[in-house]
């Protein structure tokens, strides 16, 4: 199963993170798929940048996203638009 989860990457006590599709049975930070955005904790949640298109691509691909992976979907209205387009049957 392919999951939309977070993978770290930075120094140490300077976390920045990868947003990114990979199988789930690999390690947080091992092989990945695709990377499909990135987000510093220092910035916020609303300077995340997200590639739309990727994100969605994999959810309509049947990725599950994290539960973090998931809240920063919602704030930026990805999650929306993927509802949006399987009631459209797109």
């Amino acid at each position: 199963m392919v999951k939309i989860r977070l993978t770290r990457i930075g120094r140490h006590k300077d976390p920045f993170f990868r947003i990114v599709a990979a199988d789930q049975h690999y390690a947080r930070d091992g092989r990945i798929i695709e990377q499909i955005g990135y987000f510093d904790p220092a910035k916020g949640v609303e300077n995340a940048v997200i590639d739309e298109e990727l994100a969605l691509k994999w959810l309509k691909a049947g990725a599950v996203p994290s539960d973090t992976v998931k809240a920063m979907f919602n704030r930026k209205g990805i999650n929306a638009k993927y509802v949006e387009s399987k009631k459209a049957g797109k």
